[in-house]
């Protein structure tokens, strides 16, 4: 699958910090203590309509996990996923009279064009569930020759006692997951399961749906095993950063785990599991079921500043549900109009300082609001002593900071 174009990172002076960040399985805040190079995976869109501004926040903030490892010397192997076939975007096909097939590729362009807009960082590997299909089988084949998979009529389940740490990672009761289950596109009331929390492999051939010959029978990928097969085959285990929004804690996150250990026999998948908090609107999180969404698109179509819009997904701690309110936009687009003037100075004050300041602030969990902060201090004593003796490189200096490590071109 094609990825979109990368934007330019300006090299600052000087070595970033080592990356913190909270780890969802150990309720902690631990360094991230990647190699040479870092390995993330971060789930990505099922591609049955626009990009809004919850998938955006969530892949900014995965967005800047990338600049930081990369300020500290790190190359960085970001891999992530489309989930190019699967029951929402077959039933949104159905309710449209659409081809699921063009549907997925007409919405994954428009999430690339947003992506490119916004200036987030691709992944190297860019990967459609349609065109990993052997991949995924040939996992379900192997967990079911191994043991840690039955068949329930024509479709596979994984056992989740299999893996031997199943709840780790999301923390939840077994009340809570069979609750989360129900609602996030489990099935635990279906008769013959081993056990309610198993998940679904591999979905034997149904009528009018799509399918594939495979090692384990005619039919598609399950929802979980996809990202499993995917992020193992590429960045093996033990990888750095799994990633995604809060909703994916559970199930999808404990149980793509669940199925590479079981595969492995090793643990844990991802040594940081890493969840953004959900974008609000008039006091519920914005999601497709209930229609009140702001498409990114749209935004850039009425000729919204980009730039802007990161700006104000940025202003607000990453791991934290927010409001997307009327003010927060136009707040944005003043912010970046000041930071703008300032950076046209001629001469402006102490451009290290905030570089270092903006580097401390994102090396703590990704304090955006603290990094925000200092820049709006910056900006204002920058144009209140444009007279001033400073240093005279501080402009060119602090334009490519916060383009280097916030992603905001001024």
């Amino acid at each position: 699958m094609q990825s979109w174009s990368a934007p330019d990172v300006p090299s600052l002076p000087g070595r970033g910090r080592p990356l913190r960040l909270y780890d969802t399985a150990t309720d902690q805040i631990r360094p991230t203590a990647p190699g040479p190079t870092a390995k993330i995976y971060v789930c990505g869109i099922t591609p049955y309509d626009a990009t809004h501004l919850g998938h955006a926040a969530t892949y900014l903030a995965f967005d800047l996990v990338q600049r930081v490892w990369l300020d500290g010397g790190h190359d960085v192997y970001y891999v992530q996923n489309i989930t190019d076939v699967d029951d929402p975007l077959l039933e949104r096909a159905q309710d449209t009279g659409s081809d699921w097939v063009a549907l997925a590729e007409r919405e994954t362009d428009l999430f690339r064009q947003d992506m490119a807009a916004l200036r987030v960082l691709p992944p190297k590997d860019y990967i459609g569930v349609v065109e990993a299909v052997d991949e995924i089988s040939d996992t379900v084949a192997k967990l079911l020759a191994d043991g840690h998979a039955y068949r329930l009529g024509e479709d596979i389940y994984a056992g989740v006692a299999d893996s031997g740490h199943f709840g780790y990672e999301s923390r939840y009761s077994r009340e809570e997951m069979l609750t989360l289950f129900a609602e996030r596109g489990g099935d635990p009331q279906r008769p013959g399961k081993r056990d309610a929390l198993d998940a679904l492999l591999w979905r034997g051939r149904r009528e009018g749906e799509p399918f594939w010959e495979s090692a384990v029978g005619p039919g598609r990928p399950g929802w979980h095993i996809e990202c499993s097969a995917i992020a193992f085959n590429r960045l093996g285990m033990g990888f750095d950063v799994q990633g995604g929004g809060s909703d994916l804690r559970f199930p999808h996150h404990e149980h793509s785990a669940a199925h590479a250990e079981a595969l492995t026999g090793q643990w844990p998948f991802a040594r940081h599991y890493v969840h953004a908090g959900m974008i609000g609107l008039d006091g519920e999180k914005m999601s497709k079921s209930r229609g009140n969404l702001v498409f990114v698109s749209k935004l850039r179509g009425a000729r919204v500043d980009p730039m802007a819009i990161r700006l104000a997904l940025l202003d607000g701690h990453y791991r934290a549900d927010r409001e997307w309110t009327g003010g927060r936009l136009p707040a944005a687009e003043t912010r970046l109009a000041t930071w703008r003037r300032a950076v046209q100075c001629d001469r402006a004050a102490h451009g290290q300082d905030l570089v270092d300041r903006i580097r401390d602030r994102l090396a703590d969990d990704l304090d955006t609001e603290a990094a925000i902060s200092a820049i709006d201090r910056w900006a204002a004593n920058t144009l209140e002593r444009r007279q001033a003796a400073a240093e005279a490189q501080s402009p060119a200096l602090v334009r490519n900071a916060i383009d280097a490590l916030l992603g905001i071109r001024l």
